[in-house]
C-alpha cells in the first residue's frame, strides 16, 4: 500500500500539521513531516483533519429493498459524506434478526470496500414485537452484533423491553429504542401543533415520544442496562435524558442532522419529501436539541439516512413513505448549525460523529484518535466552500433529500478506510 501524507492540515481544527500514513496506519503526526518517495501527497492546507466519521442510524435497505439503496451504493455515499463506517438498521426484507441475515449485510459491506459495514439485530422476531429474536446468535455470530433495535417500530410491550435490555446485559449490548407509542400515533402525518391543526393533517403528538423515553430510562436503571434513544426530537425529550443522566442511567441519545434544522413549517406546501419519522418538530424544539448537542445531553449526531425510489415520495402527504436521505449532507448541516454558530468545535465533531458512536456501538476499529499507531480512518475536510445540495449528484440511489437547492457549506476532500483514500476531491476514487 503506498504512503500517504496530508500535508499541512489542521487536525481536530487545533494548530497545523501533517499527518503520515503507512500500512493502513498513522504512522506520524506533527509539522513538516518527510514521506517516502513515493508517497502520495494530498494538500490539507485549509482543512480539519478528523477521525473517518460513524453513523450510528443507516439505512441500507438491502435485503429487499434494493429499489432505494443496496450496500454498494449505500456505503458510497456514506464515503463521499465522510463516514469509514455505518451501522446498518434491521427493517430489511427478510428482517435482520438472525445470524444469518446479518452476517449477509456484513459480506456485503466488506464485498462493496466502501465503509465499514456493520449490523444492527432486531429486537424483536420480525419486528412484530411480539417475541425477542436470536440476540445471543447474531452477538456471537461473525458480525459481533451489539446494537439491536427495532427502529421504524417501538417495542413498545413494557415486559418485552425489560427482558430485551437484561438479555443484552450480558454481553454488553445496547437497545437502541424507536421512541414512539403506537397508540397515541394512529394514522399520525406530522407533529402535532399549530401547523397541523392549520392544514388538516393529522397530529403527531410529542409526548408519543416523551412517554416511551421516560418509560425506558427507568427500565434501564431498574435493570442496569444500555438503552440509546433514536432520533431524539422534542425540547420534552432532551429534558427526560438530561434528569435521566444526573440520575445515574446509562442513557445515549441521537439527534438527526434534519432535526438540527428544519420545522414542521415545510409541511405547508404538502411535500412529502419533509415528511419523516419522527416528525420535523417546532423552532423551539430544533432549538432545545441544538442546546441539548450542545451541552452533552445528547451524545451524537446520527443520520437516519433513509432512502426512499421516487413513486414512494412523490405522491400524496398522506400515503407517501417516512423518511429522508442523510449520508451526504450530515457533516454540512453539523457545520452550519452547530460549528459555525459556535455551539461546536471541530474537536467536538469527531466526539458526536465519530468517538461517540463508535463507542455505543463497542466498534473498538473506528472513532479512534489521530495518534500513530492508530488505524488510518480519517477524514480531510474543507469547511470554507459552499454549494447547494443537488440530490441527483449524490451517490445515494435515492433522490429524497430535504435539503435540495439549500446552500450548505464544506466539502470532503479525502476519505480514508485503513490507510486507502476512498474519496478524493468529492469523488469516489478508481479502484
Amino acid at each position: 500500500m503506498t504512503a500517504l501524507l496530508l500535508r499541512g492540515g489542521s487536525p481536530y481544527g487545533q494548530g497545523t500539521a501533517d499527518v503520515l500514513i503507512a500500512d493502513g496506519l498513522i504512522a506520524a503526526v506533527g509539522p513538516d513531516l518527510d514521506a517516502p518517495a513515493d508517497a502520495e501527497v494530498i494538500d490539507a492546507t485549509g482543512c480539519i483533519v478528523l477521525p473517518g466519521l460513524v453513523d450510528l442510524h443507516t439505512h441500507l435497505r438491502e435485503p429487499g429493498g434494493e429499489e432505494a439503496e443496496t450496500v454498494e451504493t449505500g456505503t458510497r455515499a456514506a464515503a463521499r459524506g465522510g463516514f469509514t463506517a455505518v451501522h446498518a438498521m434491521a427493517n430489511t426484507t427478510p428482517t435482520a434478526d438472525t445470524a444469518g441475515v446479518v452476517e449477509q449485510v456484513l459480506a456485503r459491506g466488506e464485498e462493496a470496500g466502501w465503509c465499514d459495514v456493520r449490523p444492527i439485530g432486531a429486537v424483536t422476531v420480525g419486528l412484530a414485537g411480539e417475541r425477542l429474536a436470536e440476540l445471543d446468535a447474531m452477538a456471537t455470530s461473525k458480525a459481533r452484533v451489539r446494537v439491536f433495535s427495532d427502529d421504524g417500530k417501538c417495542v413498545h410491550d413494557p415486559v418485552l423491553m425489560r427482558r430485551a435490555l437484561e438479555y443484552v446485559k450480558t454481553f454488553d449490548g445496547v437497545i437502541a429504542q424507536h421512541a414512539q407509542d403506537p397508540r397515541l400515533t394512529e394514522g399520525a402525518q406530522m407533529h402535532e401543533g399549530i401547523v397541523s391543526a392549520e392544514i388538516g393533517l393529522a397530529g403527531w403528538p410529542a409526548v408519543a415520544e416523551e412517554s416511551i423515553i421516560a418509560r425506558d430510562v427507568l427500565l434501564a436503571e431498574h435493570v442496569g442496562s444500555r438503552l440509546h434513544v433514536c432520533h431524539l426530537s422534542t425540547a420534552g425529550s432532551v429534558e427526560i435524558v438530561r434528569w435521566a443522566k444526573q440520575r445515574g442511567v446509562d442513557v445515549t441519545a441521537e439527534v438527526t442532522p434534519h432535526h438540527l434544522l428544519l420545522t414542521d413549517d415545510l409541511a405547508r406546501g404538502f411535500d412529502a419529501t419533509y415528511k419523516v419519522n419522527p416528525p420535523l418538530r417546532t423552532a423551539a424544539d430544533v432549538q432545545a436539541v441544538r442546546d441539548g448537542l450542545a451541552d452533552g445531553t445528547i451524545d451524537i449526531v446520527a443520520t437516519d439516512h433513509a432512502p426512499h425510489p421516487r413513486d414512494a415520495k412523490d405522491r400524496e402527504w398522506d400515503v407517501a413513505a417516512f423518511g429522508m436521505t442523510g449520508l451526504e449532507t450530515a457533516l454540512p448541516v453539523v457545520q452550519a448549525t452547530m460549528v459555525d454558530t459556535g455551539r461546536l468545535t471541530w474537536r467536538d465533531v469527531a466526539r458526536v460523529l465519530s468517538e461517540t458512536p463508535s463507542r455505543i456501538a463497542r466498534n473498538e476499529t473506528q472513532g479512534r484518535p489521530l495518534e500513530p499507531g492508530e488505524a488510518a480512518n480519517v477524514l480531510v475536510w474543507d469547511p470554507r466552500p459552499s454549494a447547494p445540495v443537488v440530490p441527483e449528484q449524490q451517490a445515494t440511489r435515492s433522490a429524497n433529500s430535504p435539503f435540495r437547492g439549500r446552500e450548505l457549506p464544506g466539502r470532503t476532500v479525502a476519505t480514508i478506510l485503513r490507510g486507502r483514500v476512498t474519496v478524493r476531491d468529492g469523488q469516489l476514487a478508481t479502484r
